[in-house]
């Protein structure tokens, strides 16, 4: 698995157009915290049982790469930590390029645990949408 910082990850996005741009978190968190534009959306995990459904999460994501293993993965979440989890699942399952975006959508909390303040693909300044 690659770890890519945000600007980093939308540079290889730019340069990669035929991979799929995965948003992981929770539907409550792509629509209203925000998410980049064009990103699919396909939850590890969803609120309440908060625990992800592995063989789920892996058919879903190989019907929207088409069933192309050799497809280029990119993955976000809040902060990069569900990625990493993720990306490891869908290695497993055979996809050969999994690039996970360091600090996530979000960011790491700060000495107040807010997000958003220190890094993180909105920090950034890279392009998002929110509801």
């Amino acid at each position: 698995m690659k770890h890519l910082l945000p600007v980093e990850a939308q540079a290889y996005l730019q340069q990669h157009p035929e991979a799929l741009f995965l948003d992981v978190r929770m539907e409550l968190e792509y629509l209203y915290v925000g998410h980049p534009p064009g990103i699919v959306h396909v939850a590890w995990y969803e609120y309440p049982e908060m625990q992800p459904d592995v063989d789920r999460f892996v058919t879903q994501v190989k019907r929207e790469a088409g069933g192309d293993l050799g497809k280029p993965l990119v993955l976000l979440c809040r902060s990069g930590t569900r990625t990493v989890a993720a990306g490891q699942a869908l290695e497993a399952a055979g996809f050969a390029e999994v690039v996970n975006i360091v600090h996530g959508f979000e960011g790491d909390p700060d000495e107040n645990f807010q997000r958003g303040r220190l890094n993180g693909w909105r920090h950034d300044g890279l392009p998002w949408e929110q509801m």
